[in-house]
């Protein structure tokens, strides 16, 4: 495991010629990048793939190379790299009618794990990240002073009293007389009587 600036320590394991396609490992490796080694084990123990069990063999390899070789804990690691490389293609033949043939390609692959201590991968990439940079302290700003308006000096006016005119006196309006029915009874003969008078003739008077 080495150690540098600009290098992370790490402990790594290779499976070489594994007999399954790249892009079929690749599907798997995938989902326990970045993860750490316990959460890389369960999905991998839940993964129906076939491929799932060659990176399982592959992750328990690293972690026993970071406990032997360096005195690691192996729950505190990190998959910090899972590479899938195509390694040699094997060609087979399968016979076909009227004497034909038909190519069978059985890829291979190379399986790289790489682990990292969990602690030291924080630190490192605290230490790696530019420092950001200090925002230029606000000058306050200049506040006016306002003073209180200045009430508007109003200009005394006079009040002249007008005489008051007097009020115009209602006239006294004429009572008229209620007509009573009686007196409607009298006025209706006296207005027959005239009628007749107009209607006989001159000669007859």
């Amino acid at each position: 495991m080495a150690v540098t600036e600009d290098t992370r320590p790490e402990v790594r394991a290779v499976a070489k010629w594994v007999r399954i396609s790249p892009r079929k490992a690749r599907l798997v490796t995938e989902h326990i990048r970045g993860r750490t080694v316990p959460e890389a084990r369960t999905i991998l123990a839940f993964t129906p793939r076939a491929a799932a069990r060659e990176v399982e063999k592959v992750l328990r390899s690293a972690v026993a190379n970071a406990e032997a070789n360096h005195g690691l804990i192996g729950d505190e690691l990190v998959v910090d790299t899972a590479i899938v490389d195509e390694g040699v293609t094997l060609k087979r033949w399968r016979p076909q009618a009227r004497g034909r043939a038909h190519r069978i390609r059985k890829r291979t692959c190379h399986i790289t794990i790489r682990l990292t201590p969990l602690g030291e991968v924080t630190e490192l990439e605290r230490r790696a990240r530019p420092e950001p940079e200090p925002e230029p302290e606000r000058e306050p700003e200049a506040v006016e002073e306002t003073t209180a308006a200045e009430p508007e000096e109003v200009e005394a006016v006079e009040e002249v009293e007008t005489p008051e005119e007097p009020a115009a006196e209602a006239e006294p309006q004429e009572e008229k007389p209620k007509r009573t029915r009686r007196r409607r009874r009298q006025a209706e003969p006296e207005a027959d009587a005239e009628a007749e008078e107009l209607e006989q003739p001159e000669g007859e008077s």
